[in-house]
């Protein structure tokens, strides 16, 4: 659900946020501060790190988080085949500053499997008026059990330097629902397929809100369960252990399965997977050397102590890539939620919801502006096909902890230029390019 923004300030909403800190009230009451000051010094600095829209990178984000030059514009549509129809979040670049930008509602199970609602601050506007122009179309699948809001950041993001991004919420079953986790691995390529068959159709007839995508360069982006979607309609074979295991509904999708190539999207330019599953419990969910059948550059992203998918696992998935260019972004000491948004202000109250965000070690603010400094920078180089941005993900020293800048930079905050005056990571400020590991490998490697 998406409302347009409103802020305010309430005694409910301080005693919520503030509930502990009675103590800091008294002391501060009897040196004479007025409630609205009180209201003011104590809501302020919680707003500004808690209500920032994650699409907007921190001032210490690498260079190419930055918002692009397009406002954004948000349409919710249906789409799927008859019988399961899925709601689908599509962000495209906009006329900047035309309304009021939307707030995402949205729930998450509780440690008791209840629902736990939560906001999330937008910065699209609802069926605001499209750019001009033809822009590459993104499909972006969310991780098992969570849902599109989580991950609305990424698509706002890219509709602001020029992408069309289609979310569509999968509808999975919580964690609580271990039974049904299977059906819906083996139904998340096939639905990732079907988005992006109907969009890049409805692109070509020329229909809102993909009037303005361009069906011919086409990515693909996902997070954990969708991670594993997106490589499957890459090229990536289905195990064919998998007919069995869901009584035969995948049968014909398998490897080697009658409908097996439906499950490939055309026209695939790039794919990016984000903490990427390839098993579940002791299935595998790729046929062997399935991997070597994607031929899209792809760009792995993963924390080195995923311990949902495993880092070993997401290192395997890129080592067996043989077919494609393929780089693999390691974030050290990072978990598994590394693709959601930072956390909302409601969900600060119980470690487990505020666990469904944030990272145990890194930042989320920090995390996030990094992952859409190398998305950007990736989906330029291929899926635009612009060579400038080359200089962001190639030549780099593998570990960012190597990287220098020999001669002082000329401010503080000055990005690094990169080879030759600095092997800093280009687009990096100065000792903020630390605990990465960046791997490169060309096809046939």
């Amino acid at each position: 659900m998406k409302t347009a923004s409103k802020a305010f300030f309430s005694d409910e909403k301080l005693q919520k946020t503030f509930g502990s800190s009675g103590a800091w009230f008294c002391l501060l009451n009897r040196r004479g501060f007025s409630r609205a000051w009180l209201a003011l010094a104590l809501l302020l600095p919680v707003l500004a790190a808690a209500e920032l829209p994650p699409a907007r990178p921190g001032i210490d984000a690498p260079a190419l988080a930055a918002l692009g030059p397009y406002g954004v514009g948000l349409a919710t549509r249906q789409m799927g085949p008859p019988g399961r129809l899925l709601p689908v979040d599509i962000w495209y670049p906009a006329r900047a500053g035309v309304g009021p930008a939307i707030t995402y509602h949205s729930v998450l199970p509780g440690p008791d499997g209840r629902p736990t609602p939560f906001s999330i601050q937008g910065i699209a506007v609802a069926n605001a008026t499209p750019a001009s122009g033809r822009f590459p179309l993104v499909i972006l699948a969310h991780g098992y059990g969570n849902n599109r809001e989580v991950v609305a950041w990424i698509g706002e993001n890219l509709a602001t330097k020029g992408y069309v991004v289609a979310a569509p919420d999968f509808h999975d079953p919580t964690k609580f629902d271990a039974p049904s986790a299977l059906f819906a691995f083996a139904h998340r390529p096939l639905e990732v397929a079907e988005i992006a068959a109907e969009a890049q159709r409805l692109a070509e007839a020329g229909q809102a809100p993909f009037a303005h995508a361009d069906l011919n360069s086409t990515a693909l982006v996902g997070y954990s369960m969708g991670g594993y979607g997106v490589l499957s309609a890459a090229g990536a074979a289905l195990d064919p252990a998998l007919a069995k295991a869901t009584g035969g509904l995948m049968a014909p999708y398998v490897a080697g399965g009658p409908k097996a190539d439906t499950m490939k999207v055309a026209h695939l330019k790039a794919v990016v997977a984000i903490s990427p599953a390839m098993r579940l419990g002791p299935l595998s969910m790729f046929a062997p050397q399935a991997l070597a059948a994607i031929h899209a550059p792809t760009l792995f992203i993963v924390g080195s102590q995923d311990h949902v998918v495993g880092y070993d696992g997401v290192r395997t998935l890129f080592e067996n890539e043989t077919g494609a260019q393929r780089y693999l972004l390691t974030f050290r000491e990072a978990g598994h939620n590394i693709a959601l948004s930072t956390a909302p202000a409601t969900m600060h109250g119980r470690l487990w919801d505020q666990d469904w965000f944030e990272d145990p070690v890194w930042c989320k603010t920090r995390l996030i502006g990094i992952e859409a400094h190398f998305i950007t920078a990736f989906l330029d180089r291929y899926v635009k096909g612009d060579a400038g941005k080359a200089s962001y993900i190639d030549g780099l020293v593998p570990n960012s902890d190597d990287g220098a800048w020999p001669n002082p930079p000329p401010t503080y905050e000055a990005i690094s230029p990169g080879p030759p005056a600095a092997t800093l990571w280009k687009g990096f400020q100065q000792a903020h390019a630390k605990g990465m590991i960046l791997e490169v490998k060309a096809p046939g490697k």
